[in-house]
């Protein structure tokens, strides 16, 4: 299975900027889609942007025009640049992928542990 594990979280003010990445690694053919989820305390997991293999890109309404996900299929690696952010940003995010371990295999999804962002007001 694929092992992801994120950086890039931290605390910062609010209108300020933060990168988090989420590197894939283990036995990995071909990471099909990748994508970042947000868990504030007492709240579900949300959606926030995911990226395919073919660069197709969805964002929720919520972070459309303040953040951009990229990602770089050569290092199986994800990026979520945060800008102009809020304290309602404020959450656990983390890394979903969906991969392959062969040509032939079914594709299996994992997440990653998550990392803390903090923005304050």
């Amino acid at each position: 299975q694929v092992q992801l594990v994120e950086s890039g979280g931290g605390l910062v003010q609010a209108g300020e900027s933060l990168t988090v990445s989420c590197a894939a690694a283990g036995r990995i053919f071909q990471i099909n889609a990748m994508a970042w989820y947000r868990q504030a305390p007492a709240k579900q997991r949300e959606f926030v942007a995911s990226i395919t293999r073919g660069a197709n890109i969805n964002y929720a309404d919520s972070v459309k025009g303040r953040f951009t996900i990229s990602r770089d299929n050569a290092k199986n690696t994800v990026y979520l640049q945060m800008n102009s952010l809020k304290p309602e940003d404020t959450a656990v995010y983390y890394c979903y992928a969906r991969a392959k371990i062969s040509v032939a295999s079914p594709e299996y999804s994992d997440w990653g542990q998550g990392t803390q962002v903090t923005v304050s007001s």
